[in-house]
């Protein structure tokens, strides 16, 4: 399920947000990164929306940073487009 906007979808339409085992927090376009994932959707829409709800910060269990945030939105810019 999207953490943006709460759709079902296969895991293959998904991208995977992890958050590794040292505390980085970044996309996981192989979805197999060792650490605590979420999901979201392809598009920059999704991201906004879980970032603004919080819902990541509360599926990790931690504050994300403000780079983390800008490192986050370029990485899902550049899968996007």
């Amino acid at each position: 399920m999207c953490a943006g906007c709460n759709e079902r979808k296969p895991k293959q339409e998904l991208v995977r947000v992890v958050r590794t085992p040292d505390g980085a927090v970044r996309l996981d376009p192989t979805g197999k990164a060792a650490g605590r994932g979420a999901y979201l959707c392809r598009n920059a829409a999704c991201l906004q929306r879980a970032l603004k709800a919080r819902r990541l910060e509360r599926a990790f269990g931690a504050a994300l940073p403000e780079e983390v945030r800008a490192s986050l939105e370029k990485e899902m810019d550049a899968l996007d487009g």
